[in-house]
């Protein structure tokens, strides 16, 4: 049998594909199709596969009884609502600084991108002494006459609020490095134009840099958000989800429910509620993103 000479370039292009058509099938889409399964089941993994029973829905129906869950979801929309905003506008303010009045902008830059590119174990332990009763932190706000400072960490009120401050922390510097990439390409007629029309700086800032960045801010949002929504590490590192309920998040939720209590059906439907809740924030801010560039 003679083979054409286009299928024998097609057989060696999808060799060539074939390892990661393979590896997403083993490790991607296989594991997605499978929590789907498990999601409508009770299953303790550590007894094996003849342990799993279908339950048929009773996850999705016990999770909104389940406190721990509830308090889960609430502290995420909390953390992400919260870290979110700030993380972009501060970052979008200080690559704009850091673009026209600073010296020396690449050791700046990179300085502002270390802790996005360095281990988050790492940087949690170092924010958990920074927080501590001897800490830089609890000292600093003793000296401004504070006598009796909150105990950041292990106080339900304030350690969330301690973790938002480090998340910001941790993730403004690759933030700033998208704005300024987006900002050295911006056209420089309409600011010329401007400045002859007298305009100051913070009026230039707010009429021409933030339209025109438009796109940029909606990229980070959308990726900000998802990994806000995702946070783990310093929950984990820093407070385990407590003191309480007051710093639980659905994904430390999922790895507890799974691996401390070995519900892996339960976790399962965890994470899909997550990837819904994940889906239809993305798809609002979409839309929204289509009104705004239609109105600009």
């Amino acid at each position: 049998m003679k083979i054409s000479r286009q299928l024998k370039t097609d057989i060696v292009g999808y060799t060539f594909i074939a390892p990661n058509l393979i590896g997403f099938l083993i490790f991607t889409l296989f594991p997605v199709a499978f929590s789907v399964v498990i999601s409508f089941t009770d299953w303790d993994y550590t007894q094996g596969f003849n342990s799993m029973t279908f339950n048929w829905g009773k996850n999705f129906v016990e999770m909104w009884k389940d406190e721990w869950f509830v308090a889960s979801l609430i502290n995420t929309f909390y953390y992400s609502f919260a870290v979110v905003p700030a993380t972009v506008f501060i970052a979008l303010v200080l690559a704009v600084v850091i673009d026209k009045y600073v010296i020396g902008k690449t050791p700046v830059r990179l300085a502002m991108f270390m802790p996005y590119i360095s281990n988050i174990v790492a940087l949690s332990i170092v924010w958990v002494m920074m927080y501590s009763p001897y800490g830089p932190i609890t000292q600093f706000v003793q000296s401004l006459g504070v006598e009796n400072p909150p105990k950041w960490l292990g106080d339900f009120n304030w350690a969330m609020p301690a973790i938002i401050v480090m998340s910001i922390w941790a993730g403004v510097g690759y933030c700033i490095m998208i704005y300024t990439s987006a900002i050295q390409s911006l056209p420089t007629e309409q600011y010329e134009a401007a400045e002859i029309d007298g305009a100051s700086e913070v009026q230039k800032f707010f009429k021409i840099t933030i339209p025109m960045l438009s796109p940029t801010t909606f990229f980070l949002v959308i990726t900000t958000f998802i990994a806000s929504f995702q946070v783990f590490g310093q929950i984990m590192i820093m407070t385990r989800g407590g003191p309480g309920t007051s710093t639980s998040v659905l994904v430390h939720y999922v790895y507890t429910t799974a691996f401390s209590f070995y519900r892996m059906g339960y976790a399962a439907a965890i994470s899909w509620i997550l990837f819904i809740v994940l889906f239809i924030i993305t798809i609002i801010q979409w839309q929204g993103q289509k009104k705004w560039v239609s109105y600009t």
